[in-house]
């Protein structure tokens, strides 16, 4: 699994509300068809795309779009963030 925890910051909400995206801190060695399989996967939701970026602490974050318009909020709501 390259998936380590959704990102739940203020910055990563507003992602969420405005563009129907999920931030997660993800495996440095993770690509992103390794992080699309693994959402898909666990979280049964279509990923249309993934863009990843590492920060200046050394953790890499992925930015996930979906095709459903609800399916990052499902997932949150699943996990019990939101």
């Amino acid at each position: 699994m390259v998936l380590d925890h959704p990102s739940v910051t203020e910055k990563a909400m507003a992602i969420l509300e405005r563009e129907n995206k999920l931030v997660f801190i993800v495996r440095k060695e993770a690509d992103k068809d390794m992080i699309s399989r693994d959402i898909e996967k666990t979280f049964g939701k279509t990923v249309t795309g993934v863009k990843t970026l590492m920060t200046n602490k050394g953790t890499k974050k992925a930015i996930v779009s979906f095709e459903d318009d609800k399916a990052a909020e499902e997932i949150l709501s699943r996990l019990g963030i939101v």
